[in-house]
Order: structure tokens, then C-alpha cells, then sequence
């Protein structure tokens, strides 16, 4: 049993550079720092493993040979030199003797590893998991023999052959598997950064089309009425109402550039204390007018205790109420009622704007707050969206709860700050 818990506690100290190798992926660009952690990970892994060999017949074994070869295959000839210099180094702080001959006869394994290093990057994981598996038995196959020989001590090679060949070919069998996981690890991440960059691309192309198309609306519009202006016989009152037409329309036209610039800027341009109590009655007055043309009832309440205070832009918390706010009545063509709620609920100022509307089904409301997706007919989505990012960059969030025919619920959660 202390035999079976020492191989494993081997095991898991190689282990432990493949298990990190998804954090130093991040760093792959920066290509030095990359390869100065890849060798201080492997390093340690070499170093630890010779501290806690497996005594077997009288003689110990350990794992080394599976950190060194994957650390050089994958960290290059300079990652390759520094482990092969940590084995050495490590041998001489143990107290291992003849650490001379021990170099001496770790040189050729290191051209090996240096010729192994060229052909391993070009070629496919099927070579790769070969390679690995080759060159970790290469490095006890080569270093060995050559250390008893100029120890003048090669009997101590056949010591226990059976035990021997079964680490050997253990040995190689856990550099492949290693390989095998970094390559899949590798091509799973480059399969995201795709992915990333094929959505990326379409967004473009879907902001692109939108943009042509929400814009081009407005401007066929006045350019026919601006041909109607220039035909002859064209009374005053005529020439009145198509120049209002046109000024509607391109005014429309501004209002959905002006969309698109709020959302290039959702950063906060100041950040202050902002009064929830104070931004609920001032969202009422706004939607006062609007809400009363529309035949709908709106109802504000607001806490009895000490009142409500979150951080943020004030502007842009303002713009993102605005836009919850007359969807919500955008959402009760039939009239109904709006209303506002704001609460302290465990240091966090939640802020509740309930309709009666149409309501949304659950797939809509999963697509809420999207890029170009809107409920509305004549909508661009992008005023959702805009306040969505607002809520989140000042570290709130927005929940949806919605039933078609009975209305929906959307609640405001953000960080509680203190009075200034």
C-alpha cells in the first residue's frame, strides 16, 4: 500500500502543470512570459517528484522523465536547457552523488530533446503523443546507461528489469496521454477564439444592415417629399405639410443615430451618488404626459425609511429608465398601469417597473436585451440593450419576469451606497 500511495502521490505531482496549462494557454501571446511559467511549472513538478521517489527493490524510481520531456516539447530549446539543468541542480541539492558524470551523460538526451523539439511542432497529435512517448524513454534509456558506465556501476541497470520496463513503459504511456489533453485543450480553444471571431464578424455585418436599413427608411422618405416640393402647382399649404414630413423623418433619423452613439458610449462619463427616491419621481414626471395620451394609469411608491442611494452616471441611469419605462407603455396600446417601486432589499436598492401589458414569452424574453431584437414592430432593440449595459456597468442587473396577456415586470438591482 505505501508502494501504490507513493506512485500515486508521483502521479499527481506531474499531474499538476497539465492541470494549471489552461490559465498559462491566456498568456500564449506573450510568448516569454508564457515560457519563463511553463518552465518554473514543470521545474517544480521535476524537483518535487525526485523528493518523493517509489522504493521498489531496493531501489527508487520516480516520474521525472514525464514533466521534462512535455515541459521541452512544448516550451522550446531554452524551456528544454532550464529543466535539464533543474535535474541536474535538484541531483546535487539531494545529495545525489557523481552529479558530473550525471550532466556528462544527460547531453546526449538533450540533443535528442532539441532534435525531438523541431520535428514536434509541425507535425500532427498522433506524432506528437509518438514523440512524447519516445523521448521519456529515451531520457532513462540514454542518461542511465551512460551514468553506470562512467560510474563503472552498469550491472545497476538490470537491477529489477520487470520493475524497470514497467516504469519505462508507464512513463511513456503518461507523456501521450498529457499530450493528447494539451493538444485537445489547444484545439478546443482555438475552435473558441473561431467561434468568438465568427460572431464577432456577424454582429458587424448585422450592425452594418441595420444601420443601412433603419437610416434608409427616414431618407426615402424625404427625398420623395422633397421631389413633391420641386413639382409645379404645389399649393402652400402642401409645400407646409410635405416640409414637416421631411423634418419628422430626418429628425427620426438623428434620434436612431443618436441610438447608435449611446451605445458606442455606455461607460460612465461621471460617477456620483445618485438618489433612487429622486430618479423614480423624476421618471414619473417624464412619463406623466406620455403615459395619460396613451389612456394609461401611473402609480409610484417609494420607501417609508431612509432614502435609497446607488453610484453610477446619473445621465445615463436616467437614459436607461427612460427606455424601460416607455417600452413598458409602448407595451399597453389598450391602456392600463404603470407602476414604479422602489425597495431596499439586503443593501442592494432594487427598483420594480411593472405593466399591464401584452406581456412576452419566455423566448422573447431570453432574447431581450440583445443586439438588433425587438418586440415592437418599428424597433431596433437598441434602447433595451443600451440600458441593459448601463444597469451592468454600474455592477446592477436586470430581471425579466413576463406572461403573455397579463404583462411584465422588470426589476432593477443595484449596489446600495451611503449618503454624500
Amino acid at each position: 500500500m505505501q508502494i501504490v500511495k507513493d506512485f500515486l502521490l508521483n502521479v499527481l505531482i506531474v499531474s499538476l502543470p497539465f492541470i494549471l496549462y489552461p490559465y498559462l494557454y491566456r498568456l500564449k501571446e506573450r510568448r516569454m512570459v508564457y515560457r519563463t511559467l511553463l518552465a518554473i511549472l514543470f521545474a517544480v513538478s521535476i524537483i518535487v517528484t525526485m523528493c518523493f521517489p517509489v522504493g521498489l527493490n531496493g531501489i527508487n524510481y520516480d516520474l521525472r522523465s514525464v514533466p521534462l520531456a512535455v515541459g521541452s516539447l512544448y516550451g522550446g530549446g531554452w524551456v528544454a536547457l532550464a529543466l535539464f539543468g533543474t535535474l541536474v541542480l535538484g541531483r546535487e541539492l539531494l545529495g545525489f552523488p557523481d552529479t558530473g558524470w550525471y550532466l556528462l551523460a544527460m547531453i546526449p538526451t538533450y540533443c535528442c530533446a532539441l532534435l525531438a523539439i523541431r520535428c514536434f511542432r509541425t507535425t500532427s497529435v498522433r506524432w506528437k503523443i509518438g514523440i512524447a512517448f519516445i523521448m521519456c524513454s529515451l531520457i532513462k534509456l540514454i542518461t542511465l546507461p551512460l551514468y553506470y558506465a562512467f560510474t563503472d556501476s552498469p550491472l545497476n541497470v538490470f537491477g529489477d528489469p520487470l520493475a524497470m520496463m514497467f516504469l519505462y513503459l508507464f512513463q511513456g504511456v503518461l507523456a501521450g496521454l498529457f499530450v493528447y489533453m494539451i493538444e485537445f485543450l489547444n484545439n478546443y480553444y482555438q475552435m473558441q477564439e473561431e467561434v468568438v471571431r465568427s460572431e464577432k464578424m456577424r454582429l458587424v455585418s448585422e450592425m452594418a444592415a441595420s444601420v443601412a436599413h433603419e437610416i434608409r427608411n427616414p431618407l426615402t422618405a424625404v427625398r420623395g417629399f422633397i421631389h413633391l416640393l420641386g413639382a409645379p402647382g404645389v399649393n402652400e399649404e402642401k409645400r407646409i405639410f410635405y416640409r414637416d414630413i421631411c423634418f419628422t423623418e430626418l429628425e427620426r433619423a438623428e434620434l436612431i443615430i443618436s441610438d447608435y452613439l449611446s451605445l458606442a458610449r455606455t461607460d460612465p462619463e461621471t460617477v456620483e451618488t445618485i438618489d433612487v427616491n429622486a430618479e423614480v419621481n423624476y421618471l414619473t414626471n417624464i412619463l406623466l404626459t406620455y403615459a395619460n395620451l396613451n389612456n394609461i394609469k401611473l402609480l409610484a411608491e417609494l420607501p417609508d425609511s431612509a432614502p435609497l442611494h446607488t453610484r453610477g452616471d446619473r445621465i445615463k441611469f436616467r437614459q436607461a429608465l427612460i427606455n424601460i419605462g416607455k417600452n413598458a407603455i409602448e407595451a399597453m396600446p389598450d391602456g392600463g398601469t404603470l407602476e414604479l417601486r422602489a425597495e431596499r432589499r439586503f443593501n442592494k436598492a432594487v427598483l420594480h417597473i411593472t405593466d399591464t401589458g401584452c406581456g412576452m414569452t419566455p423566448a422573447q424574453v431570453s432574447r431581450l436585451g440583445t443586439p438588433f431584437y425587438s418586440t415592437k414592430e418599428k424597433g431596433t432593440g437598441l434602447g433595451t440593450m443600451i440600458s441593459f449595459s448601463i444597469i451592468k456597468k454600474m455592477e446592477g442587473k436586470i430581471e425579466v419576469k413576463s406572461e403573455e396577456g397579463k404583462g411584465t415586470k422588470f426589476t432593477l438591482v443595484l449596489p446600495e451606497a451611503k449618503a454624500e
